[in-house]
C-alpha cells in the first residue's frame, strides 16, 4: 500500500527553530524602547512640575509688568527682561532666517550632491558647536575692545539659530514633489522662477515650522549672552540694541546666584514663564510641521 504524504508545494512548513528566540528579543526590544520613552516623558513632566510648583507663586500681574527694583529691595518684576528677549530674538531669527532659506534653497535646488552634502556636513557640524563657544567667539569679534550690546547678542543667537532653521528647511524643500518642478520646467519656466513660484509657496507652512523650531531652541540660551549681553545698569526697558539688553536666561542666572529667598521664587518664576513660551513655541512648530508634511505629500 502506497504511503500517503502530501503533494508537493502543500507540505507543511514547520516553524524555523530561532522563530520562537526572535520574537522573544523582538519584544523585550520594544519594552526596553518603550521604557525609554517613559523615562524620557517623565522627566520632562517631573521638571516642569518642579519648576512650577516652585515658580507659580511668585508669578502675579505685577511680576510680568513692572521693571526690576534695586538691590536690597523686595518686589519688581521682569518687564525689562521679557521686552529684551523679545527684541533679541527678533533680530537673532531676523538675521538667521533669511540666510538659512537661502542656504536651504542652494542645498537643494541649484548645489551638486557633492557640494550639498558637504554644506548639510558642516550644518550639522555647526550645529553641534556648544553655545558657549559661540559665545566667546562673538565676544572676541565684537565685544572686545568695545563693550556689550544686544547686536552682539543677537548676532551669537542667529549662529545658534541659522543651522536649526537651515536643516529644517532642507527636509521641508525635499519633501516637494518633483512631479511639480518638471512641469515647471515643461512649460518653460527658469529654475528661479520654479523656486520662487512653485517650491516655495509649497513648502512656506514648513519653512515657518522650521523658523519657530529656531526661535524655541535660541529662547532659553544662556551661555551666549552671558558674554555679549548680560552687564546693563539701567533698570527700565531698554529697545536700543546698541546697548546690553536685559534678558530673560541672564536674569534667572543673576536671580540664582542671590542669597535673598524672594529672588529665587523669582527665578523659579521666570523659568517657569521662559518653559511655557517654548513648549508652546515647540507644540505650535510641531503641529504645523505634521500639517505641512501631509499637505505635501498629498
Amino acid at each position: 500500500m502506497a504511503s500517503l504524504s502530501p503533494p508537493a508545494g502543500r507540505r507543511l512548513l514547520s516553524p524555523s527553530p530561532g522563530t520562537a528566540r526572535r520574537k522573544v528579543v523582538n519584544r523585550l526590544m520594544e519594552a526596553i524602547a518603550t521604557i525609554a520613552a517613559v523615562l524620557a516623558v517623565g522627566v520632562l513632566f517631573l521638571i516642569v512640575i518642579d519648576v512650577a510648583i516652585k515658580g507659580l507663586p511668585a508669578i502675579n500681574l505685577d511680576f510680568l509688568t513692572h521693571n526690576p527694583v534695586p538691590f536690597g529691595q523686595t518686589g519688581g518684576g521682569i518687564a525689562d527682561s521679557i521686552v529684551g528677549s523679545a527684541i533679541l530674538i527678533a533680530l537673532a531669527t531676523l538675521l538667521s532666517v533669511p540666510v538659512a532659506i537661502l542656504i536651504a534653497i542652494y542645498t537643494s535646488e541649484f548645489a551638486s550632491p557633492r557640494a550639498s552634502g558637504a554644506i548639510r556636513f558642516a550644518l550639522d557640524l555647526l550645529n553641534g558647536v556648544p553655545t558657549i563657544v559661540t559665545g566667546v567667539f562673538v565676544f572676541g569679534l565684537l565685544v572686545v575692545g568695545g563693550q556689550q550690546s544686544g547686536w552682539a547678542g543677537a548676532i551669537a543667537l542667529g549662529i545658534v539659530e541659522l543651522p536649526i532653521v537651515a536643516r529644517a528647511a532642507q527636509e521641508v524643500l525635499d519633501l516637494v514633489p518633483r512631479s511639480l518642478r518638471e512641469a515647471g520646467l515643461a512649460l518653460g519656466l527658469r529654475r528661479w522662477r520654479i523656486v520662487l513660484r512653485i517650491v516655495l509657496p509649497t513648502a512656506a507652512g514648513g519653512l515657518i515650522t522650521g523658523a519657530v523650531l529656531g526661535v524655541a531652541r535660541v529662547a532659553g540660551e544662556t551661555a551666549p549672552l552671558l558674554l555679549t549681553s548680560s552687564i546693563w545698569s539701567d533698570l527700565s526697558i531698554t529697545v536700543n540694541p546698541a546697548q546690553a539688553m536685559p534678558n530673560i536666561p541672564v536674569k534667572i542666572f543673576e536671580l540664582s546666584e542671590s542669597p535673598s529667598p524672594s529672588d529665587h521664587a523669582q527665578g523659579w518664576a521666570a523659568a517657569l514663564v521662559l518653559i511655557l513660551f517654548v513648549l508652546v513655541a515647540s507644540v505650535i512648530a510641531r503641529a504645523a510641521q505634521e500639517r505641512s508634511r501631509r499637505r505635501m505629500r498629498g
